[in-house]
């Protein structure tokens, strides 16, 4: 347990900031999700509304892991290896007929 103030004040912000990355990494695994789901959908179905929907969540998962990383709550990295990951799977998809 912390016996000074500015420990104290420390232990709190850390806090804050851990639930803050949490909640970063939740939204990237969510978008991700929703982004091979989008692709699965396209895949069933193969329509140009499905094509934008799986762009636009693609566009929204990329978005997002940037500000992570731009908020070092993911390493470059590691947002540059969950960003090709996703993007291969993607071009897979939409490129085989």
């Amino acid at each position: 347990m912390a016996n000074n103030k500015s420990a104290k004040k420390r232990i709190q912000i850390a806090e804050r900031n851990r639930l803050i990355n949490k909640s970063y990494k939740s939204t990237v695994k969510t978008l991700t999700k929703k982004t091979l789901e989008n692709c699965a959908k396209y895949k069933k179905e193969p329509n140009e509304d499905n094509k934008n929907l799986v762009i636009s969540s693609l566009s929204k998962a990329f978005s997002l892991i940037d500000k992570a990383v731009k908020k070092n709550v993911l390493h470059k990295n590691n947002g540059a290896n969950k960003k090709s990951k996703i993007n291969n799977f993607v071009k897979s998809v939409l490129t085989a007929k």
